[in-house]
């Protein structure tokens, strides 16, 4: 079993080969970060006219956006009317409408740009593991169809058919929905913004910022950019002390095991549709099929520097649960990524300096999150109105005890999926 990333392989975009950043440059704006958050927003920017520079410390893809499930979901994690305890009334609609349309603007996007990235748009499944699963599901079923969305309840052969499981009786699905390959989509909109223009650099990660003037001049290693706005779109993977985005998040991961490709006569009625799933587990189990027919396992947690016994181990107890007509599978590779947690599960826009935009904390819904935000980022620095942005701008507090945050989550996931594999959890 390797250890890489599957999307990287199987997507149908290929990488842009950027040039690094050297010398000394200007521009409009800059952006730090070339994950689904900032290259939407530097594609909208480019579209408008604007000279935006986007610098990415790695290749594009190498974080979380090319490394996750690819599931293309509407709203937060949460359902509406936690988001709305989480963040008041006003503020809280605002963001399960904006955030509902999220999948819309994604295949959106993926549509006039051509964006080859395995696009399903047959919605996406929860499914409930036991009967406080199912109350659970009945809640949120309630508060969407509440706020007109297009979910429905699959009960018995319904659900089966569906899923292709006989563990599940009933499951949620969201009409809004899809799945993507992520890395692929990611390479599209960088792919997509610099046909328009926008100025993009590999291997050029920011060492630090500073004042000049009335502007901000990001340094790198062979160069900088100055310009009079930044964004910073680095979310999980912030890691420089000067970045204060890593005050208001905690980070965790998800780690995800892809089969070989299993022909349609052994896996054929296994979400045959092509919906991306995942269950109402304390600590869940996520469950799709890729364009080749391979069946991809994943869960929070890191499976990174894991013996192989125990991710192949975890992975084989999850499939005989709920798939035991393939028999034995092959595994073929497993990767992690991180993910930007916050307390209160929800997302974070924030300025943390006059000039300066920054997000995070978008608690596994990247895809989606990250699309909507770099829309309504560029649309603020453009016209100075922030209508299309899921929040308005705020001043968070730093999440304390980061640390605590991080190794009781790890903590937590490790012993859930131990219990799994001894068969001490069903």
């Amino acid at each position: 079993m390797k250890q890489h990333c599957l999307w990287y392989y199987t997507s149908p975009e290929y990488s842009l080969s950027l040039d690094t950043l050297r010398g000394d440059h200007t521009a409009d704006i800059v952006v730090i970060g070339g994950g689904i958050t900032g290259l939407s927003t530097a594609l909208h920017l480019a579209e408008a006219g604007t000279d935006v520079v986007l610098i990415e410390a790695g290749e594009i893809p190498s974080g979380g956006s090319g490394r996750n499930v690819g599931l293309v979901n509407a709203g937060l994690w949460i359902p509406p009317d936690d988001i709305c305890q989480a963040l008041g009334e006003q503020d809280g609609e605002r963001a399960n409408a904006i955030l509902g349309g999220a999948p819309a603007e994604v295949f959106g996007l993926i549509k006039r740009h051509g964006i080859e990235c395995d696009a399903t748009r047959t919605g996406t499944l929860h499914l409930a593991h036991n009967a406080k699963g199912e109350r659970e599901l009945f809640r949120r079923i309630e508060q969407f169809q509440q706020r007109g969305a297009p979910v429905e309840l699959l009960e018995d052969e319904a659900c089966r058919h569906k899923v292709g499981t006989r563990r599940i009786r009933r499951a949620l699905l969201d009409h809004r929905a899809g799945t993507i390959n992520p890395a692929a989509y990611t390479r599209g909109l960088a792919r997509a913004a610099a046909s328009v223009g926008a100025r993009l650099h590999e291997h050029s990660g920011a060492t630090g910022i500073m004042r000049q003037g009335s502007d901000w001049r990001v340094i790198t290693a062979e160069g900088s950019v100055t310009a009079p706005r930044l964004v910073i779109a680095t979310n999980a993977y912030t890691e420089d002390h000067w970045n204060q985005v890593r005050q208001h998040f905690f980070p965790g991961h998800f780690f995800q095991v892809a089969s070989r490709p299993l022909p349609d006569e052994i896996a054929g009625d296994i979400l045959p549709e092509r919906q991306g799933a995942w269950d109402t587990r304390m600590v869940l189990s996520s469950m799709r099929r890729d364009a080749e027919g391979r069946l991809i396992l994943g869960s929070l947690g890191k499976g990174e520097g894991r013996p192989q016994a125990y991710v192949r181990g975890w992975a084989d107890r999850v499939q005989r649960h709920y798939f035991p007509q393939l028999g034995k599978v092959d595994w073929e590779c497993t990767w992690t990524g991180r993910v930007a947690f916050t307390p209160d599960h929800t997302l974070r826009l924030f300025e943390p300096a006059p000039g300066i935009l920054a997000a995070c904390g978008y608690n596994g819904r990247g895809v989606t999150t990250g699309t909507v935000v770099g829309k309504g980022f560029a649309h603020y620095l453009i016209h100075d109105e922030d209508a299309l942005m899921p929040l308005p701008l705020r001043v968070p507090k730093p999440v304390r005890a980061k640390p605590l945050w991080s190794s009781t989550y790890e903590g937590g996931f490790t012993l859930y999926h131990t219990g799994q594999c001894l068969r001490v959890l069903t």
